[in-house]
């Protein structure tokens, strides 16, 4: 045999989490490079709101330097906390490099789980450059830095290829109207999915086996699938 004869391991990063609703999830932890990326973006914006900031007080003198030392406080620790829980788990560095940080169950990051990774960010800093962090993120699956195993979350890309699950069309969420176990809910999200890559005609045949749940068939029944599919997986296309 050959080597080019041999079976070959696919290397696969994604993470499955099961969410508290009994749906599994592929996720796609992300690496030191993108996160590191989305880091110095961060650091540029936080530095020019502060050279801003700084030159705007800097007729005030003393009261300006205490105003300054304050907006340098808020600036450097709410800044990724407030981003975190209030834009969906993304800094402005995160969204740009198409990143998210959240529970390791799938939800989405509480308040208490952001000021936690966020107050170890100072141990996994040191020595310099995020060395600790950096040891860390390389010794586990999910590239977890301490503050992300202290607060049990985990930073993961939000391209819909690099989550592993198929496109749906932008469209409004409808929650399922009567309770679903996960295998249940998996036919759905799989439905939907495939109903994207197939042609109208055949995306209608198959949903219309759902007609008796759904109350519609044809391209109907197909929209109301794919509006299931978006509430199950919190509202995201």
């Amino acid at each position: 045999m050959t080597w080019t004869d041999r079976p070959r391991r696919t290397i696969d990063t994604l993470a499955p989490v099961e969410t508290p609703d009994g749906i599994e999830l592929p996720l796609n932890p992300a690496g030191p490079i993108p996160r590191g990326g989305a880091w110095l973006l961060d650091l540029v914006i936080r530095a020019a709101l502060l050279f801003a900031l700084g030159w705007l007080l800097a007729w005030l003198q003393a009261v300006g330097l205490a105003v300054m030392l304050l907006a340098w406080f808020l600036i450097n620790w709410w800044y990724p906390v407030l981003f975190e829980v209030l834009s969906h788990g993304a800094t402005p560095g995160k969204r740009v490099a198409r990143l998210k940080v959240m529970m390791q169950d799938g939800t989405p990051i509480s308040w208490g789980a952001s000021i936690v990774r966020n107050l170890v960010r100072q141990v996994d800093f040191l020595p310099l450059f995020y060395t600790t962090g950096l040891i860390a993120m390389l010794s586990n699956a999910r590239f977890q830095r301490l503050g992300d195993l202290a607060a049990g979350t985990v930073v993961i890309r939000t391209g819909r290829e690099a989550n592993g699950r198929g496109s749906l069309p932008e469209g409004p969420a409808e929650p399922v109207p009567i309770a679903l176990n996960a295998d249940e809910q998996r036919t759905i999200l799989d439905l939907a999915e495939r109903s994207v890559r197939l042609n109208p005609e055949r995306a209608a045949d198959l949903c219309n086996q759902l007609s008796p749940l759904t109350g519609l068939d044809g391209s109907a029944g197909v929209a109301r699938v794919q509006a299931w599919a978006r509430a199950l997986r919190g509202g995201q296309p």
